[in-house]
Formats: structure tokens, C-alpha cells, sequence
């Protein structure tokens, strides 16, 4: 069977009470391209998200990944996630774990890695991430972006087929914002399967292969990153990036 499209979302909608935060979503990403989603606060981006990694139940609509319905598949929705690598605002670390140990965590309890092969594998991912020499540091003895980065290599340690990013650097401070983009970038670069929620036009214009516009819960634009930033967008698409940009 030839798959398409790497990821396939077809009209899902989603409500939180009586607020509808997707409506009709449609968008396809193919493999190895780094999408981008910008838009307002409060415009469903993150839902978006949360939605194809199956956090989120959507209330209609389907979503295929390489090919297979999983939109339903709550009950293997562990299974989906060992593919679908997540990196959220807040790093999520676990305190009383070091660096490496952080890494090394998933690969031996949901993979069944030996913990010489884990450790291997994490500290590949460290050097990857470009902060080997922090290895062994604990969580509270690391900048905001270099928890981040291990966050980064803890997602990569399942070998995921797509990576989703939620706001990765909303929570960090301006000097730190620019290391974890790099790893990013280098990661979109080597081919890894990606979509991005982010305010960081800068990365949208470095790393992006297309950009999705969304605003009050609706998909509004979508075009290649050459065109959103050509100027070939729509008002509401323009007017949004008129405002982060100055």
C-alpha cells in the first residue's frame, strides 16, 4: 500500500463544553517535512496537538498516521505514542533522576532496552542535543534550555517516526530560546518528521517546509514557508503576522 500522506487530519472537530475549539480541521504532513502551526492564543493549536498524539478525544473527524486509522485506537494509544515523540512547554523531568537517567527511563521500561544499552543510547542523545558534559547533572542543576534539550533526547530515546512540539520555548528566557531551536532545526535538517507549535518566526522561516495558520479553532491558511513570508497569505493570515513581527 502506498501511503500519501505521512500524517492525514480530515475535518475532526473537537468541544470542551460548549466551546468548539477545532472546527473541521483539515491538513496533511508528508514524511520528513517540518510543519509549523502559528496563530492567536486560544485558536486550538495545542489541541491540535494533543489530538493526533491521542491526549485528546476528538468528537468527529479522522486522523491517519502512515497510512493506518488511529483516530479510535484509544486503547493503543500507548502503542501510537512510542511513535509519536512529544515535547511539551514545561520539561516534565523527573526530579530525582539525572540527565541520563531521564533518557535511559523509557527505552528500558516500555522497550525493554538493558540498561547498558539505555545508557548508550542516551548519552548518544545528549552528545546529539549538545550537552554531553551534562550526562549526570540533575534536573535543578540545569538551565531551562538545557532541561529542554533533555526533554528533546528523552522523546528521541523511542525512536519516533514524528516529533510534535507544543511551545517549546514559551517557557524559557530569551538567551536560552535560541539553543533549543538550533537542536530543532538540526533535527528537522536530518529529516525527522515534524510539526510545531511555536511564536518563533525566526525557526519558522529557518527550518519550516510549510506553515499552518489557525484562528479560532479553525485551519485558515496553509502554504509553503516561502509563500507565508512572501506575502501570499490571507488578511487574517497577514494581519497576525504583521503584529508578531513587529
Amino acid at each position: 500500500m502506498v501511503v500519501e500522506h505521512f500524517l492525514e487530519i480530515v475535518g475532526i472537530n473537537k468541544s470542551f463544553g460548549s466551546v468548539q475549539v477545532l472546527k473541521t480541521c483539515s491538513m496533511t504532513v508528508a514524511a520528513k517535512e517540518t510543519v509549523v502551526v502559528i496563530g492567536p492564543s486560544g485558536s486550538g493549536k495545542s489541541t491540535l496537538l494533543r489530538s493526533i498524539n491521542l491526549l485528546e478525544p476528538v468528537d468527529s473527524g479522522d486522523i491517519f498516521f502512515a497510512g493506518e486509522n488511529i483516530t479510535r485506537e484509544r486503547k493503543k494509544a500507548h502503542l501510537l505514542r512510542q511513535q509519536i515523540g512529544m515535547v511539551f512547554q514545561n520539561f516534565e523531568l523527573f526530579a530525582h533522576l539525572s540527565a541520563v537517567e531521564n533518557v535511559m527511563l523509557a527505552p528500558m521500561k516500555i522497550l525493554g532496552v538493558s540498561s547498558a544499552d539505555a545508557h548508550d543510547i542516551a548519552v548518544d542523545l545528549l552528545r546529539k542535543v549538545q550537552i554531553p558534559e551534562k550526562a549526570d547533572a540533575f534536573p535543578d542543576e540545569l538551565s531551562g534550555g538545557q532541561q529542554q534539550r533533555v526533554a528533546i533526547a528523552r522523546a528521541l530515546a523511542m525512536r519516533p517516526k514524528l516529533m510534535l512540539y507544543d511551545e517549546p520555548t514559551s517557557a524559557l528566557d530569551p538567551e536560552m530560546i535560541r539553543e533549543v531551536l538550533d537542536v530543532m532545526a538540526e533535527l528537522s535538517a536530518e529529516g525527522m518528521t515534524s510539526i510545531v507549535v511555536t511564536h518563533e518566526m525566526g525557526f519558522a522561516r529557518r527550518a519550516a517546509d510549510r506553515i499552518v495558520f489557525m484562528e479560532q479553532g479553525e485551519i485558515i491558511e496553509s502554504a509553503s514557508s516561502d509563500q507565508f513570508f512572501g506575502g501570499t497569505v490571507n488578511d487574517r493570515a497577514r494581519r497576525f503576522l504583521d503584529q508578531i513581527l513587529h
